[in-house]
């Protein structure tokens, strides 16, 4: 079968490498595209040769399998009940949602209709990340006691810096990746948060750009994590994901991103770095287009999704009342 996927905007950088990656696919074509910004979807249209459909009904109403939506944070909810209503399987960017409601709505709404909802978190797909929930899940290091972790990035720019859009800043961000990883590869769930953030960097932003987020584990699993967008804009990639896990018979030690070539290139005049170990993005979605396929529910589930929220909002509001914040598992 010949899966059929629909682009539903280009607002998020990631969905550029999505399209890409599903023209990759022996098993699949973009069949269409749909933008709220006309403009920038014609021209995703021209650039991936696939049609430009308007009007987001008839889009839906194409002959299209599968969406997987790149829009602004906050549209993800109605941009997500449009397509389960439609009967297509759903990739979404994350995070899922900026509130625990809008998330559970999605999934609820998903459940219903009886289409497959999916998480965008390609870091899932990373060989050095795969290989340490593969050594821990042999028991190579025994029981996980606490992690120390990264995601620091440089400021994306435009409706990032818009609470109304983006529901939050680099803590919004970048701690979805995280929570995620560290439930994947422990098999446990997050029982309580903490955070300081704030705007420390980009003095004129109205979201934050650094976040501290001290996080608890069942089992007593303690997580320190730091969400940011520090690096320059000059930074040769988007930014980093490293886990320090110090377990019972040794520490882990993983940075994700580091199987690396250094890229000079004169055409966009600073230093680059191509990652040679594998492609995430292609990864997550092939997996995508598999579960497109065989109609079954999507490798991360929007379920998965939903708890990466409940987390980061949970970080949002114990920075507000400076206190840690209690998570039900």
């Amino acid at each position: 079968m010949m899966a059929k996927i629909g682009m539903m905007s280009f607002a998020h950088m990631h969905a550029y490498s999505y399209a890409a990656s599903v023209k990759q696919l022996p098993d699949a074509t973009l069949a269409a595209i749909w933008d709220d910004n006309p403009k920038r979807g014609r021209e995703m249209a021209r650039k991936f040769g696939a049609p430009f459909i308007s009007n987001v009904k008839k889009f839906l109403a194409a002959d299209v399998d599968a969406v997987i939506i790149c829009s602004e944070n906050v549209k993800h909810r109605p941009m997500v009940e449009l397509a389960a209503a439609a009967g297509k399987w759903i990739l979404c960017e994350k995070p899922l949602a900026t509130t625990v409601k809008d998330g559970e709505a999605m999934v609820a709404t998903c459940k219903k209709a009886g289409v497959g909802l999916g998480t965008a978190f390609p870091c899932r797909y990373a060989p050095t990340l795969i290989e340490v929930k593969s050594q821990i899940a042999a028991g190579k290091f025994g029981e996980i006691y606490a992690a120390s972790c990264t995601n620091n990035g440089s400021y994306p720019g435009g409706w990032f810096s818009e609470p109304q859009l983006s529901g939050g800043g680099a803590t919004m961000d970048h701690t979805v990746h995280v929570v995620d990883l560290l439930r994947w590869m422990t098999g446990k769930e997050f029982t309580r948060v903490y955070c300081e953030n704030g705007t420390l960097i980009h003095k004129k932003l109205k979201t934050d750009d650094v976040g501290v987020v001290h996080l608890e584990m069942e089992g007593g699993l303690m997580v320190s994590h730091i969400a940011s967008w520090n690096r320059s804009r000059s930074f040769p990639t988007w930014g980093d994901v490293t886990l320090e896990l110090i377990g019972e018979k040794g520490v882990i030690s993983v940075d994700a991103f580091n199987q690396k070539v250094n890229v000079y290139c004169d055409k966009v005049m600073r230093a680059e770095w191509v990652c040679w170990s594998g492609n995430m993005d292609l990864g997550l979605v092939k997996d995508f287009v598999a579960a497109v396929d065989a109609r079954r529910e999507p490798p991360i589930t929007g379920v998965d999704g939903l708890k990466a929220v409940e987390v980061t909002v949970a970080a949002y509001e114990a920075a507000k009342r400076r206190k840690p914040v209690p998570l039900t598992t």
